[in-house]
C-alpha cells in the first residue's frame, strides 16, 4: 500500500504531465513564458506583509493606457501603454495578443525592446508580441495635460510593428488617456520558490486594487513553471483567483479613469500605497 507521501508525489507528477500535455502546443514558437497569479483584494495586505513589501523597497510607477472610449483596441487584442517610473526611465509599449509566432517576422528580434512570449495563468496560456521603446521624460505629462499628441509616444518602427503585426491603422487623435494607475513593483526571492518572483500592485482612480505575482522561465520549462509556481502559492497559503483577469482589462474596466496626475487628484482618489516600515530592516 502506498504511503500518503507517495500518493501526494504521484498526484503532483500526474498534474505536471497533464499540464505539459496542455501547454506544450500553446507555447510553441515563443522564447519565454510568464506565469501570473492574481491576488484577490481580501488577501493583498496579507501578501504584502508576508513578503515584506513596503514603500521602502518598491519601484513606483504611473501607468497609462490609450484607447477609444469604446475600447476598440483592447477588443482587437491591441494594447498601447505608457509608464512613468519615478526616478527611472519612461517608456511606451505596443502589445498584441494572441499572436501566432510563425507569423511574426524574425526582423523584430533585432530590437532590444521586442518580446515574443506567452502569458500563462493556472487555466490559460496566451501568446503575445510586444515592442517597448523609451519615451523622453516630460512627454507623458504633456500628453495627459493635452499639450502634446498621443502619436508622439510611438516611434516610426513601432508604427511599422502596429501595421505589420497588429494589421491595423490607429487614429491616434481618436484615442483617450486612461490613467494614471498608481503602481508599485517589487522583485524578491522566497526559499521555497526556485524562480525570482515579481509582485505588482495597481490601484485605480476608484480606489480598487489588484495585485499580481509572477515568475518568468524559458518556454521549454513552461509546464514545470506553471505547476511549480501554483503549488508554491498553495503551499504558502497565498490565495489567488482561478479566473485570472489581466491587469490591462481590469485597469480599463471603468468607463473613465482619473486623467490627471495622482498628486493633483481629489483626496478620495489618491492611491493607498503599501505601508512604510515601522521597524528596522533585518
Amino acid at each position: 500500500m502506498k504511503s500518503a507521501v507517495q500518493n501526494v508525489a504521484a498526484g503532483a507528477a500526474k498534474r505536471e504531465r497533464a499540464t505539459r500535455e496542455r501547454v506544450g502546443p500553446q507555447v510553441a514558437g515563443v522564447d519565454a513564458i510568464e506565469v501570473k497569479a492574481t491576488i484577490p483584494e481580501a488577501h493583498i495586505d496579507g501578501a504584502l506583509a508576508r513578503y515584506n513589501l513596503t514603500v521602502d523597497n518598491d519601484e513606483e510607477r504611473f501607468i497609462y493606457f490609450f484607447d477609444t472610449p469604446q475600447l476598440d483596441l483592447l477588443k482587437a487584442g491591441t494594447i498601447i501603454r505608457a509608464r512613468r517610473t519615478v526616478g527611472g526611465e519612461h517608456d511606451c509599449t505596443l502589445k498584441f495578443r494572441p499572436v501566432v509566432p510563425s507569423d511574426v517576422s524574425p526582423h523584430w528580434g533585432q530590437f532590444e525592446g521586442f518580446k515574443l512570449e506567452a502569458d500563462a495563468s493556472e487555466t490559460d496560456v496566451v501568446r503575445s508580441a510586444s515592442f517597448t521603446m523609451p519615451v523622453v521624460k516630460g512627454l507623458i505629462k504633456k500628453i495627459v495635460a493635452g499639450k502634446a499628441d498621443i502619436a508622439g509616444l510611438v516611434t516610426t518602427e513601432q508604427i511599422k510593428f502596429l501595421t505589420t503585426i497588429g494589421k491595423q491603422t490607429v487614429d491616434f487623435k481618436a484615442l483617450t488617456v486612461f490613467g494614471p494607475l498608481a503602481s508599485q513593483r517589487w522583485q524578491f526571492e522566497a526559499p521555497a520558490c526556485p524562480w525570482k518572483i515579481t509582485a505588482e500592485l495597481w490601484q485605480r482612480g476608484d480606489g480598487k486594487r489588484l495585485m499580481e505575482l509572477s515568475i518568468k522561465s524559458p518556454a521549454a520549462q513552461a509546464a514545470v513553471a506553471i505547476a511549480g509556481f501554483m503549488a508554491f502559492l498553495a503551499e504558502v497559503g497565498v490565495e489567488h483567483d482561478l479566473q485570472h483577469m489581466t491587469k490591462t482589462r481590469w485597469a480599463m474596466a471603468m468607463p473613465t479613469l482619473i486623467e490627471t496626475e495622482a498628486k493633483d487628484a481629489p483626496a478620495s482618489a489618491k492611491p493607498v500605497r503599501a505601508q512604510k516600515r515601522r521597524t528596522p530592516r533585518a
